[in-house]
């Protein structure tokens, strides 16, 4: 059969309509009581979730990270919010519009795990990070300690405070495959000096899906006096955790990655203690210093994008976090345990269940990551994204939560093929 042909028969056989939330909601009822670890194997169950996805069919999609586009039911959500606040207009934004969400965030913060003051709904990580990093009282010779594998936005702005108030950047590296938690939590420990501020740390390496130790990193932080801002853009929604057993300062996240809202959505949680430290990067109306509120300004928006994230958490409540973060590691190491070992592979991600979940980064010697994610997509029909920097060589692969075996059985069938031919 020819390639292109399969991969259009592997995703059109399960084409159907959309169940609805509510269908949904049963066929997740039915199993309840199978176990999160069993459920992530059950590939027919899953295709059950695939159904409610209109996929392009001309390639194989392991690039979900950059936007994880949402299942129909939530489209249609979307499209009948965007309706209503059109037919409202400017009644809906004088009227309701900012109680609705506050709403939304209160029902965030406790999916999140934090008091609904503590918590702002934001555009994307990045401005929610920039929100916090362009907000600190920052003064000549202050400094930041974080990783060259970190965002490269959230260097950029990091190198703007730089320039603008002197703020000195201490930037480690973190290995690929650590040898324990201590290694890690020991490299930020050991850049910290009396003049260090804060740290910036990736609570999931967006290039390699690596999953890092957080609450030993602020607990260790915090013992010194130092501030933990923390990157969730792809470890919210995705592994299972609460920020308040994290112990850190400030946690970001956009909703359109794993939570699967529209583009547009983003969280942004700052410890009640230190809302008020923060200068805001746009002026507002609110004169309290203890109210998040004062740091969210963003003027008019697409509000129906906020409305759309109660219908998202309905859909990651209905999956639930458990079941969401099996399927995702199952799906990892499903195709990773077939290629580890094999000759001119190499993969940058760790093999510790702990340190990894639905992502994970490949290369393989003799072919660069700009070659390689050409190749798979040109001759493989498998799109992915190359990572060629930060000490970190090879295609990000993130699957999804419909993503299924023979997809996956295809894409480790293109990486055997390019790597004897290297």
């Amino acid at each position: 059969m020819h390639k292109r042909q399969f991969i259009k028969d592997v995703l059109l056989t399960t084409v159907a309509a959309p169940l609805g939330l509510a269908g949904m909601a049963q066929s997740f009822k039915l199993k309840e009581n199978v176990p999160a670890a069993v459920l992530a194997k059950d590939d027919d169950f899953w295709l059950t979730i695939r159904n409610q996805y209109l996929l392009k069919p001309d390639y194989i999609n392991l690039e979900n990270g950059y936007y994880n586009f949402i299942p129909q039911p939530i489209l249609n959500k979307l499209i009948e919010h965007i309706k209503e606040v059109n037919y409202q207009g400017s009644y809906y934004m004088r009227t309701v519009q900012w109680d609705n969400k506050k709403k939304i965030a209160a029902r965030l913060a406790g999916i999140a795990g934090c008091l609904p003051e503590e918590m702002a709904i934001t555009r994307n990580t990045t401005e929610s990070l920039d929100l916090v990093i362009g907000g600190f009282d920052w003064k000549a010779g202050d400094e930041a300690i974080m990783t060259i594998q970190d965002y490269g936005a959230m260097l950029d702005m990091f190198e703007q405070v730089k320039n603008r108030y002197g703020v000195v950047n201490v930037k480690v590296s973190v290995p690929l495959h650590p040898k324990n938690d201590e290694e890690i939590v020991n490299l930020y420990a050991n850049a910290i000096t009396d003049k260090t501020k804060v740290i910036h740390v990736s609570h999931m390496i967006n290039i390699t899906g690596h999953i890092l130790p957080i609450r030993k990193i602020c607990d260790m932080a915090h013992a010194k006096g130092v501030q933990v801002i923390v990157d969730g853009a792809h470890a919210f929604a995705h592994v299972k955790f609460r920020i308040d057993e994290l112990n850190c300062d400030y946690y970001a996240a956009s909703l359109h990655k794993w939570m699967s809202t529209p583009l547009g959505a983003g969280l942004l949680y700052i410890n009640k203690n230190n809302i008020k430290n923060l200068w805001p990067l746009l002026g507002d109306g609110e004169k309290d210093l203890n109210k998040i509120g004062r740091l969210n300004h963003i003027g008019t928006h697409p509000v129906h994008t906020d409305l759309t994230i109660n219908d998202s958490m309905d859909y990651y409540e209905m999956i639930g976090a458990e079941r969401k973060e099996a399927r995702m590691y199952f799906l990892q190491n499903y195709w990773t345990s077939k290629v580890r070992n094999l000759p001119r592979i190499i993969l940058n991600t760790p093999a510790d269940a702990k340190r990894s979940c639905g992502i994970a980064n490949i290369g393989i010697e003799g072919i660069t990551p700009g070659d390689l994610a050409q190749r798979l997509m040109k001759e493989h029909k498998v799109f992915t994204v190359a990572i060629d920097g930060a000490e970190v060589h090879g295609c990000r692969i993130c699957p999804n939560v419909y993503t299924t075996i023979a997809e996956l059985d295809a894409f480790v069938l293109a990486i055997k093929i390019l790597s004897n031919n290297a």
